[in-house]
């Protein structure tokens, strides 16, 4: 073989092994930017200014049309809002979360959720998908099956916290996704229908996750027949907070 020559020794089938390592690896960073899409740049974790994107680094926003007309950007251009009122008990990174205030809206433990879209989850006619029942025609409770409408609630301290209204409807399953439940007050708040146990032998909705008092504090729909993504999202992380946080008892050591 002459002195530069090289197709002596390197054939196609190497050359497409070659071309298919380079292709593989060029996959491989792409998909990992995509994926970057939702969730980066990662935040500090000990609450500074740091913000984070790793290797590779995030893609550049690509816009998005939702099935409702609505345009969004990913990755986001904004910084997304702080939903998280505690404080780290030490400098450390990792170190465990004290809330502040009332710990039932600090937005951590089992209360922490995310700022979804303000608006209502919506069928494919655009139609919003959780509804009250006089909203949703055709529903009805079927003969025969237990109807809460009218039952007392009891918070977990066994004091009644108001009453059953109504029941809110997901009109694509079909099946009961809230109580309305009207408090002190004539307020009318939503109770998750996996926070409830109905008692149909004494006729009443019991609630072990919060105290009769605390349903005051249940986060307010800014509609009276729609619930959106980010309310459905504050209401069941207050419910969820409540297991945790409704008595001092519950976040101490059981030992």
């Amino acid at each position: 073989m002459t002195t530069g020559a090289f197709t002596g020794y390197i054939d196609v089938a190497q050359i497409v092994l070659y071309a298919f390592w380079i292709f593989f690896a060029g996959l491989i960073l792409y998909l990992r930017r995509e994926d970057k899409r939702e969730g980066y740049p990662l935040e500090s974790a000990g609450g500074g200014a740091g913000r984070y994107q790793g290797f590779p680094a995030m893609p550049p926003p690509k816009t998005f049309k939702l099935a409702d007309g609505e345009l969004v950007l990913a990755p986001r251009v904004e910084r997304e809002p702080a939903s998280i009122k505690a404080t780290p008990t030490s400098v450390y990174r990792g170190s465990p979360l004290e809330p502040d205030g009332d710990p039932m809206h600090a937005g951590v433990g089992p209360g922490a959720h995310v700022d979804r879209s303000n608006r209502p989850d919506r069928m494919l006619d655009h139609r919003p998908l959780i509804v009250p029942m006089r909203a949703a025609a055709g529903f009805h409770v079927a003969a025969g099956d237990p109807d809460p409408r009218g039952m007392p609630v009891i918070g977990a301290d066994g004091d009644q916290a108001g009453v059953v209204r109504e029941l809110w409807v997901d009109r694509a399953e079909p099946q009961i996704r809230y109580l309305e439940v009207e408090i002190s007050g004539g307020r009318h708040v939503l109770l998750p229908i996996h926070f409830a146990n109905i008692d149909i032998g004494r006729g009443r909705v019991k609630v072990r996750s919060i105290l009769s008092t605390q349903f005051a504090g249940v986060p307010a729909t800014a509609s009276a027949d729609e619930v959106t993504l980010r309310e459905e999202d504050a209401i069941t992380a207050y419910y969820a907070g409540g297991t945790l946080y409704a008595t001092p008892a519950r976040s101490e050591p059981l030992i």
